[in-house]
C-alpha cells in the first residue's frame, strides 16, 4: 500500500542513504523491492529443515547474492553513480574505467591508496637488524630506546599467512614498538614469501618444517642472543597455532625454551570455526591433499579472495561501486595496505593445516597429532599463559580462543577486547578506543566463555597495559640495554625490516 500512496519509507541501510535513492520514487522502490527479496530468502534459509551445517552453507551462499544483487552495485541501478556520472561530463565512469583495468591487470581488488605506504618507509620502519635467516624465515632484534630492559626477551610469532608488520604498522598503533618502549627486548620472526619462480625447494616445506626450522630456531636465537634459557613468546593467529605446536613438540622432547606465553586471537579448538566452516568438508580436504599435499603453493591471491567474500558488502561490493561506478580511489590507510600484502604458503603446510585443524580438529586430543616421531599434548604446557580473544573476530570466534586457556595445562589469564580479528589487536593506549573485558586472576577453567562474560568487567581503552603488566611480572629484572643486535655467532646481516618482507606475491 505504501508504494501505491508514493509513501516508502527512507531506507535504513547506508548503502541507500544519498537523496539520490529517495528523492526518486523508482528507484526507492527498487531498494525496498530488493531488501525485501533479501529479507524473505533469509527467512527461507532460516526455515529450511536441513542439518545445522548445511544451513550454515545456505546462509552464505545466501549471503553472496544479497550483497551481489543490490542495485547499489550497478550502474544501471544506482543513481548516485549516474549523478556522479552526469556532474562529471562522463570523468568519473573514465576514471573507473581505469580503475577497474589497473585492477584486472593487478589481479586483485584495489582496497586502499597503495602509493602512499611502502614496507620500511611509512609501515615496518621499528629500528632493527636482522640476526639469523634460513630457508623459512628471518628473525629481527630491535633496537632498544630504553636504557635497561627486562632480562627476559620476547619473540614474536606472527602468522605466515600475512606479513609480520601488522605488529609494526606506523610509529603510532605499532604494537612492537609500544613492546620496545616499555623496556623490552623484542625479536621478531619474518616468514619468507615463497614465489612460483623459487627453487630451492621451499614449495614442499611441511608444517614439521615451519616447527623446527622456523619457531624453535628463532626461539634458540633469542636465547643465544641473550643468554636466557628461557624466553618470553607471543603468537598471533595461525602464528600462535605454530608456536603453541612447536613448544608441545619441544616438551615432548623433553625441553622448555618458553617461560611465558602470549597468544592472541589464536585457534587450538577448532571446533568452532564460524563463517570458515562453509569450506570444510573432507573432499575439499582431499583436493587439497591431492593439489598441494606433494608440493606447489597455495597462492596469496586464492587466499585473499576468500577471506574478502568472508565480508563482501564492506570488503568487495564497497570498492565496486567506488571504484568503478563513482571513479573513486580509495583512501590511504595501512591496515588496507597491510591486507592486500598477501603471503603465498608451501602446500603440504597448507594442506597438513587444513586438515589436521580445521577438518579433524587433532590438535586438541593428546597424542593424535605425531611429529618428528613424537605424539604432542598441548596440556602438557603448563607455562602461564595470556590469552586475547577479539569479540567480533569474524576469523577466530572470541570463544573459540577463550578455548585454548582449557587445552593448555598452565595457568591462564584472558582478556576480551572490542571490535574485530585485526582491529581488536592493533589498539594502541594513546587512541583511548574501544574497551575491553577482564577479570582478576587466572580463569577458572570449570567455566564457560559466556560464564567468564557475564563475571567480567568491562575497561575503557585499550586491553595494552593489562598485557604489559602481566609480561612484565614474568620477564626478569632490569639490566643494562644490549649496545648492539646479534652477537658472534648471530651477527647482523641487514638492517629490519630485512627482505624477506619486502617480497610480494
Amino acid at each position: 500500500m505504501a508504494a501505491q500512496r508514493g509513501d516508502l519509507p527512507k531506507p535504513a541501510d547506508r548503502r541507500f542513504s544519498s537523496s539520490a535513492w529517495t528523492d526518486n520514487p523508482v528507484f526507492l522502490f527498487n531498494v525496498h523491492a530488493y531488501l525485501l527479496s533479501a529479507k524473505a530468502m533469509t527467512q527461507m534459509v532460516e526455515a529450511a529443515q536441513v542439518s545445522e551445517p548445511v544451513r550454515e552453507r545456505l546462509r552464505f551462499a545466501a549471503m553472496q547474492w544479497i550483497e551481489a544483487a543490490s542495485p547499489a552495485n550497478y550502474l544501471a541501478t544506482n543513481p548516485e553513480a549516474q549523478q556522479t556520472l552526469v556532474q562529471t561530463k562522463g570523468r568519473s565512469l573514465c576514471a573507473g574505467m581505469g580503475n577497474l583495468i589497473e585492477d584486472v591487470l593487478k589481479g586483485r581488488l584495489t582496497q586502499t591508496d597503495e602509493s602512499g605506504f611502502e614496507v620500511g618507509r611509512n609501515v615496518g620502519v621499528t629500528p632493527g637488524a636482522v640476526v639469523y635467516e634460513n630457508q623459512l624465515m628471518q628473525v629481527i632484534q630491535y633496537t632498544p630506546t630504553t636504557s635497561k630492559v627486562h632480562a627476559t626477551p620476547l619473540v614474536v610469532v606472527p602468522p605466515c599467512i600475512n606479513k609480520f608488520y601488522i605488529l609494526d604498522l606506523q610509529p603510532e598503533n605499532s604494537f612492537v614498538k609500544h613492546a620496545v618502549d616499555n623496556g623490552h627486548t623484542v625479536f621478531m620472526v619474518s616468514w619468507r614469501n615463497p614465489l612460483p619462480t623459487d627453487t630451492d625447494g621451499i614449495e614442499n616445506a611441511t608444517w614439521d618444517d615451519y616447527l623446527d626450522q622456523g619457531v624453535l630456531q628463532a626461539l634458540s636465537v633469542a636465547s643465544g642472543i641473550t643468554g636466557k634459557k628461557q624466553v618470553n613468546a607471543l603468537g598471533f593467529c595461525v602464528g600462535g597455532t605454530l608456536l603453541s605446536c612447536a613448544l608441545a613438540l619441544a616438551q615432548a622432547r623433553g625441553r622448555e625454551p618458553v617461560a611465558a606465553l602470549t597468544l592472541l586471537t589464536t585457534p587450538l579448538d577448532f571446533e568452532d570455526v564460524g563463517i570458515l566452516g562453509v569450506f570444510v568438508d573432507e573432499q575439499h580436504a582431499r583436493i587439497r591433499d591431492q593439489t598441494l599435499g606433494g608440493g606447489g603453493l597455495m597462492t596469496a591471491r586464492e587466499l585473499g579472495t576468500t577471506f574478502s567474500f568472508l565480508r563482501p558488502g564492506e570488503l568487495v561490493w564497497n570498492y565496486v561501486v567506488g571504484n568503478y561506478l563513482k571513479g573513486e580511489k580509495p583512501r590511504a590507510f595501512d591496515l588496507l595496505y597491510w591486507n592486500a600484502d598477501g603471503t603465498n604458503l608451501p602446500g603440504p603446510f597448507f594442506s597438513w593445516y587444513f586438515r589436521n585443524t580445521y577438518l579433524e580438529n587433532n590438535l586438541k586430543e593428546p597424542g593424535r597429532v605425531v611429529i618428528d616421531g613424537k605424539p604432542i599434548d598441548l596440556g602438557a604446557l603448563r607455562m602461564p599463559v595470556f590469552i586475547y580473544g577479539s569479540r567480533d573476530d569474524h576469523i577466530v570466534s572470541w570463544k573459540t580462543a577463550h578455548a585454548s586457556a582449557g587445552l593448555l595445562g598452565g595457568p591462564a589469564r584472558f582478556v576480551l577486547g572490542a571490535s574485530g580479528h585485526i582491529a581488536g589487536v592493533i589498539n594502541p593506549p594513546a587512541k583511548n578506543k574501544r574497551c575491553y573485558w577482564s577479570q582478576d586472576g587466572d580463569v577458572d577453567k570449570a567455566m564457560t566463555a559466556d560464564q567468564w562474560h557475564a563475571q567480567a568487567v568491562e575497561h575503557a581503552g585499550s586491553w595494552w597495559p593489562d598485557w604489559l603488566s602481566w609480561l612484565q611480572a614474568r620477564s626478569g629484572a632490569l639490566r643494562k640495554a644490549p649496545a648492539a643486535p646479534g652477537n658472534a655467532r648471530y651477527p647482523v646481516i641487514e638492517p629490519a625490516p630485512g627482505r624477506y618482507v619486502k617480497v610480494r606475491a
